[in-house]
């Protein structure tokens, strides 16, 4: 990629690199329009270049940092290199039911149903009445208003968007409020001591995460801060519902305890894990843990100097704050599947999930940032990333003509690491630094299997 075109992006997310880094060839990599290739580099360049940038600070010692599109592009599809003890992770994997598709409303404007969880596919057909499958269900949408049926599921907390122009996102209120945003937002909340990191081998050497998230984006998240040497526990609970092969991609690098807020004990252990936390990741609906005690002033005033990153559908604030969001919704909203398609027929930016792994990754990025400050400056911090941010980043870094993708490289690097599942074959980082390769520690745990500790010692 041309300087010119990486600095053309770094201006559109409104972000800066702490170090340098270069970014190799362009888009397209998919039969895409947009340039969710060259946006997955750029992300995972700027996560690199802040673990860099924190590095030297505690070292003295300066890297190169580089990036090739295609490998960064493979990071969307990374369920396409998983194998377990060789062989490929048994199918389907990702069932598809009627409620999770794209459906023409009684105006003729279209609109995104997201049931893939049980509670919302059940929900998602108690408000239509009608049948599982996807006639019935066609049948019933195009009765609806798309307005109407997008406030209804909200109303109800289940998932749908209505497909807009980025346009009409600009002058919706929720859109509006994004747009004023970059790509991630790193604002201080509260006072605590400067925090200087000692020398150490690796960027995050003895930072303690806690990941509070499930599914892709959140999760995203704590896997690239263990790229760099962090100690992320993730904290779930065995009556929430997973999918194995997003847990597979994510959880590299990781430790998984199980614990039940509702419990006494398990909150006492969460307390204790709380007292010599660095960074709290929350990958819920905003509000979700807030309600439990455990939302940004919460921690900012119980654990001072902590960090705390928020990853959602449509952001901290504006009307559409507490709605449930997934990736296809916010490429409804954003734009992205109008462009893709066309306003008589949207389609879904395929493959891979591009909102999800790029804001994990961005968020990353705005964490390691929030902890050099920490260091510099001391205080408290919050990270806000949102697949809408994300998706809005990705519209203003316009398109390419799809005719001719290149495809991922056939030379992407994979790995093997012995673990709980067995041996487990995925992609390896693709981030390139002299000094520091990213790589994860360990393989995926077995969900919910370790104890709820931290393993590192104080950086």
């Amino acid at each position: 990629m041309e300087q010119f075109r990486l600095d053309a992006m770094l201006d559109n997310a409104r972000l800066h690199a702490p170090a340098p880094f270069t970014v190799h060839g362009e888009d397209p990599i998919f039969p895409s329009r947009f340039r969710v290739g060259e946006a997955s580099a750029v992300a995972q360049g700027l996560a690199a270049s802040a673990a860099a940038e924190l590095h030297a600070r505690r070292t003295g010692d300066t890297q190169s940092v580089s990036v090739d599109v295609g490998a960064a592009a493979a990071t969307l599809v990374s369920h396409d290199f998983e194998l377990i003890d060789g062989e490929p992770v048994p199918q389907p994997w990702w069932e598809v039911p009627a409620t999770n598709a794209m459906y023409r409303c009684r105006a003729g404007d279209w609109i995104y149903l997201q049931g893939q969880l049980p509670h919302l596919h059940q929900g998602i057909l108690g408000l239509l009445g009608c049948g599982d499958d996807a006639l019935s269900v066609g049948d019933a949408v195009a009765g609806w208003d798309s307005f109407e049926l997008e406030a209804e599921l909200a109303e109800r907390r289940l998932c749908g968007a209505r497909a807009r122009t980025p346009e009409e996102w600009a002058t919706h209120p929720q859109g509006a409020y994004l747009q004023q945003l970059p790509a991630v937002r790193i604002s201080r909340i509260g006072d605590g001591r400067v925090h200087r990191l000692a020398p150490a081998d690796r960027p995050l050497d003895g930072v303690r995460v806690l990941e509070f998230a499930r599914i892709l984006a959140g999760p995203m998240t704590g896997r690239t801060l263990a790229e760099h040497g962090a100690d992320v526990l993730n904290v779930s609970s065995s009556r929430l519902f997973d999918f194995f092969m997003t847990t597979l991609v994510t959880g590299r690098g990781k430790r998984s305890t199980f614990l039940d807020l509702d419990d006494g004990d398990d909150l006492s252990r969460l307390r204790a894990l709380l007292d010599d936390c660095d960074v709290f990741v929350d990958g819920f609906r905003p509000g979700a843990l807030a309600a439990r005690g455990l939302g940004p002033e919460e921690l900012a005033e119980l654990r001072p100097g902590i960090v705390y990153v928020t990853v959602s559908c449509y952001g901290n604030g504006g009307p559409w704050r507490e709605r449930r969001g997934w990736e296809q919704l916010a490429q409804m909203v954003s734009g992205l599947a109008i462009g893709q398609g066309s306003p008589e027929q949207p389609e879904i930016v395929l493959p891979g999930a591009p909102n999800d792994f790029i804001t994990g990754i961005l968020a990353a990025y705005g964490t390691i940032t929030a902890l050099t400050r920490r260091s510099e400056e001391g205080g408290s911090w919050l990270v806000e990333a949102s697949l809408s941010q994300t998706a809005g980043w990705i519209v203003r870094n316009g398109t390419v003509d799809p005719a001719h993708p290149g495809g991922v490289p056939a030379e992407t690097r994979v790995e093997t690491q012995a673990g709980p599942l067995g041996a487990c074959t995925h992609l390896a980082p693709v981030v390139r630094m002299s000094r520091t390769p990213p790589r994860w520690e360990r393989g995926t745990p077995q969900w919910g299997a370790d104890s709820p500790s931290w393993t590192s010692s104080r950086a």
